[in-house]
């Protein structure tokens, strides 16, 4: 059990700005044994109770589509040193899987998703705050690539599900979260000059926790 709490990075932007490719470029960096992973799109709240078509009609890109309380348990669990089972999510079904994962805590702790700095209980929880801003045009490719090959989604469902719900979205929620980020890295997940500030900051932390 860790002597003192991780260090809490929440990363935050549209979806499709390369945040997942930020989160990914720190864990490689740092190693697997230093952090800990907390995506947001994990604590999805189940739908099971509705029908798939009824599911498919949701709004997934405001908060009230999250579990946040349950994400905010475990991650008060992970920063008092306590083991958390992560929820796994079915993103063609829109319900939440049978299966979990057991996570253990950390020095560092990331947080991903579109709207971490968007809730102030969240941004509250974090010692770093960092929001990935690319253009829209961008983005939505990057949408429309992962849900039609990750996700099973057709371009019609994409093309809906885009102008009903994650443009109006990002405007009311995304976007405004970003005043409350310490650190905005421009043109997405391969920015390396911000990357290695970031990497900096982290590694120092990494070691001051550990020498106790």
């Amino acid at each position: 059990m860790p002597t003192k709490r991780p260090f809490v990075v929440g990363i935050a932007g549209g979806s499709g700005s390369g945040k997942t490719t930020i989160t990914r470029s720190l864990a490689a960096s740092l190693g697997l044994d230093q952090i800990v992973l907390i995506e947001q799109d994990c604590y999805y709240r189940d739908l099971v109770e509705l029908t798939y078509e009824e599911r498919t009609k949701v709004n997934f890109d405001h908060p009230d589509a999250l579990e946040l309380e349950l994400l905010l348990d475990h991650i008060d669990g992970l920063r008092d040193g306590r083991a958390i089972s992560k929820p796994r999510y079915d993103f063609e079904r829109h319900v939440r899987a049978t299966e979990s994962d057991l996570v253990g805590p950390q020095p560092v702790l990331l947080i991903e998703g579109i709207l971490v700095l968007a809730d102030a209980r969240l941004r509250e929880r974090m010692d770093l705050k960092i929001f990935v801003d690319t253009d829209a045009d961008l983005r939505v490719i990057r949408r429309i690539r992962r849900d039609l090959e990750h996700r099973g989604r057709t371009f019609d469902q994409i093309r809906r599900q885009y102008y009903d719900t994650v443009r109006p979205m990002h405007i009311a929620f995304v976007e405004p979260s970003k005043r409350h980020a310490d650190v905005i890295i421009p043109e997405g997940g391969h920015n390396r000059v911000a990357l290695d500030l970031i990497l900096g900051r982290i590694r120092e932390f990494i070691r001051e926790y550990a020498g106790g």
